[in-house]
């Protein structure tokens, strides 16, 4: 087994486009939804999802931030993530994030009303490909 570091994962990470972010509800209960990285995210232990300010997934993490993300590619290659999540309202932030796809679900772009990013600051790392696994301390 060979001990895989945050640049190694990130290349094989590069063509997922669904990563399931789980949150803790006010009953205590763990909830996924999948949420897309549009495949255009080169990963550095920071990920940003948009989505509406008005939604469950954001009263979960404006009363508990800890999450996790699952991330899913080929051949039997699998990402956990433990992180905290930040809640961005910045539409120049938005715009440092945005790409084209993203217009499909918000279509008046940076500017729809009632947006929200999602930026989860990951903790851990934990990999397994195949029968090489690890765990990155990020």
């Amino acid at each position: 087994m060979s001990q895989k570091n945050l640049a190694d994962l990130a290349e094989k990470m590069r063509d997922i486009d669904i990563a399931m972010l789980s949150t803790h509800t006010d009953g205590g209960a763990i909830t996924g939804r999948p949420m897309s990285n549009n495949r255009e995210v080169d990963y550095d232990g920071t990920s940003c999802y948009f989505t509406w300010a008005r939604s469950r997934m954001v009263a979960d993490i404006e009363r508990n931030p800890q999450v996790s993300l699952a991330f899913q590619g080929t051949k039997a290659f699998l990402v956990a993530v433990e992180g905290r999540a930040e809640l961005v309202r910045d539409r120049a932030t938005f715009a440092e994030h945005w790409t084209p796809d993203l217009d499909r679900w918000f279509e008046d772009g940076v500017d729809t009303e009632g947006l929200v990013m999602i930026r989860v600051k990951a903790s851990r790392v934990h990999y397994w490909d195949g029968e090489d696994d690890g765990d990155i301390t990020v």
